[in-house]
Parts: structure tokens; C-alpha cells; sequence
């Protein structure tokens, strides 16, 4: 039966190709068991600029949010992805954190190039992250609130800008297109059986609050 479900999705990624939204919600829903659903996407504005296919003409967030279906249908189930996916072929792939799924830390993009850099220096391990021209995102294992409270009420300081992606939140992941550009694996997951690993969300806020006040330079990080 292994041998069968191997050669099947073998086959259903030659299909769908893991560089497309379709091949990338398969691995996310299929191999990884992340519940996933399409997000709203973009359509032509005035111009040649594109909007957010949303009903706001404000959107904040162009393309990279939830909207028909909502988050709550975000789902593991490979006929629903491919039903999505089939009759909206460039919906970006959106990941509904927490539960059992990742959740992550946000910030800056310039911020998070920095950061990488100093967890990198002080030899902190990192699991996948996704970038944004405007956002890098780190993927932890899941958290709930309560833990999450614990944890920043421990700090005596903690970066303003780092945004928490937890139970109820989502995260837009690659290869998706968004208002802002195209989002990528700026460290991809590994490609371990078990799925990728995840580090703690203790061990990347530690490790970023540490880093921002002992920088090779003597500085803190610009959060």
C-alpha cells in the first residue's frame, strides 16, 4: 500500500509540479498534513496595477488573505485542494496556522534578513522561513495563547514589530503572488519523512530578543 501511495503522489506532483500553487498545496495538505485553502488573489486595476479581488478597495493586504472560502474551511483533504487549485489555478497558498499545523514569527523584511544573520552567528537552529519583499516569516512548531502570553510576559523587552502567526491566524507560502511580489522559501523545509522541523517559538523569540541586544557589531537589531 506504501509502494502504491508513493508512486501516487510521485505521479500527482509530476501533474501539478511542486513549483506551482497546486503542487505546493498538495505537499502542504498531502505530505505534510498542513491544512491549506487558496487565498483571494489579484485581479487587473487601473493602470496595470494589480488589486485584491476582495470587495475593499482598502485592502491592507493585497491578495494575501483569506476571503471565499473563509479560513475556517482550510483543509488537509487532496480532492478539496485539488478542486481549489483546479478552478483557480494561481490562488496563492494559504497555510491556517496553529492547531496542529505551524505557526511562525514575523517581521521586517530587512529586519529579518538581519536576524537570520545574527541566529546564524550565535549558532541558533532555524527551521523553514518564508519571504515577502515586505515580511520574513519564521515557521514554529505550534503554539497556543496561553503559552504565547507566558512567553512575552518572560521579556523585559520584545521587538514592537514582530507579528505572531498563531491558532486562528494564516500565512501566505510559496510560490504564491501577492500585491507585494512573489513569495518564497528563503530556507526551505527539509525533506525529512516526518515533515520539516520546527523549532519552538521559546527558542526563536529568546534567540531574536538575545540577538538584538548582542549583535557582533555591539548594536541592537533595527526591528
Amino acid at each position: 500500500m506504501r509502494e502504491i501511495l508513493g508512486r501516487r503522489r510521485k505521479l500527482l506532483f509530476r501533474r501539478g509540479g511542486r513549483s506551482t500553487p497546486l503542487g505546493a498545496a498538495l505537499q502542504c495538505a498531502t505530505e505534510w498534513r498542513w491544512p491549506v485553502l487558496p487565498g483571494v488573489g489579484l485581479r487587473a486595476g487601473g493602470r496595470g496595477a494589480r488589486r485584491c479581488s476582495c470587495p475593499d478597495p482598502d485592502c491592507v493586504v493585497p491578495g494575501a488573505h483569506p476571503f471565499d472560502p473563509g479560513l475556517l474551511a482550510a483543509t488537509t483533504d487532496e480532492r478539496m485542494v485539488r478542486w481549489w487549485w483546479t478552478n483557480r489555478p494561481d490562488a496563492p497558498v494559504v497555510l491556517a496556522t496553529g492547531g496542529r499545523a505551524p505557526c511562525a514569527v514575523s517581521l521586517p523584511a530587512v529586519a529579518g534578513e538581519r536576524a537570520l544573520a545574527a541566529l546564524d552567528h550565535f549558532g541558533v537552529h532555524t527551521g523553514p522561513v518564508v519571504a515577502t519583499p515586505t515580511r520574513w516569516s519564521l515557521l514554529v512548531s505550534p503554539y497556543d495563547l496561553a503559552e504565547l502570553g507566558e512567553l512575552l510576559h518572560s521579556q523585559e523587552w520584545v521587538p514592537s514589530s514582530l507579528r505572531f502567526h498563531g491558532e486562528g491566524g494564516y500565512l501566505v507560502l510559496p510560490p504564491s503572488e501577492i500585491a507585494a511580489g512573489k513569495v518564497r522559501w528563503e530556507r526551505p523545509p527539509g525533506t525529512s519523512p516526518a515533515g520539516p522541523w520546527l523549532p519552538t517559538v521559546t527558542t526563536v523569540v529568546d534567540a531574536l530578543v538575545a540577538a538584538s541586544t548582542k549583535t557582533p557589531d555591539g548594536s541592537r537589531l533595527a526591528f
